[in-house]
């Protein structure tokens, strides 16, 4: 009877590791970036010596991303799912050959905007239940995404701030059956309109990181 249960078992965890092997087979590439976010919540685990707080770090970095993957697949760009690396973070890899300036910097905004609606809702649970962790969780959330909007070339905000400027000089072009037929002056309203949007982001994100400050560290 005993041995009939234990043969029973081996043969469903056999099917169940048959089943996975296969789909890693087949969808191998899906399953390197699905294990890449576990694998980074255990290196951060050792970090922060807390696998729950690793596992809602890990996660909000991971909105952050999925803010810049849905923007670009609004835009009906190919964008790939993030990737994560374990103590750094996470990046996507997006096709942006061709695009304007203002669609870029909707695409760099996105990242911060998505991060940053996450840390505020991990506010507002972690102050309904008066939880130290959670408000700790989502200082850090706003820190990283305002991190992220710093002029730095390879951050959201350097990149951000590269459309700004490139919409201040780019002309605008008239085509006429694909073809370049008139230049005007450059429409700097959109410029204006990525400083603003930078700006609001940036103060947000900075309101939030500092309301969420616990015993008067950041």
């Amino acid at each position: 009877m005993n041995q009939g249960r234990i043969r029973h078992s081996l043969e469903r965890i056999g099917s169940v590791a048959l089943a996975i092997g296969l789909a890693a087979i087949k969808y191998g590439f899906v399953f390197a970036k699905f294990f890449s976010f576990f694998i980074s919540v255990a290196a951060f685990s050792f970090w922060f010596h807390s696998w729950s707080f690793a596992f809602g770090f890990v996660l909000l970095i991971a909105i952050h991303e999925l803010g810049h993957v849905f923007e670009a697949r609004r835009q009906g760009l190919k964008v790939s799912m993030p990737t994560f690396i374990p103590f750094i973070g996470a990046y996507v890899m997006i096709e942006k050959a061709g695009l304007t300036p203002w669609r870029n910097a909707l695409i760099s905004l996105a990242g911060p905007l998505f991060g940053g609606a996450a840390a505020a809702v991990v506010w507002v649970f972690g102050h309904a239940r008066e939880s130290e962790m959670l408000l700790v969780l989502a200082n850090m959330g706003f820190l990283l995404n305002a991190f992220n909007l710093l002029p730095i070339g390879f951050l959201d905000g350097g990149q951000t701030l590269r459309a700004a400027r490139e919409a201040w000089r780019m002309p605008v072009i008239r085509f006429e059956g694909g073809v370049p037929v008139q230049a005007f002056a450059p429409d700097r309203s959109r410029a204006t309109a990525i400083w603003a949007l930078y700006l609001g982001l940036a103060a947000l994100l900075v309101i939030g990181m500092l309301a969420t400050r616990i015993n008067g560290a950041l």
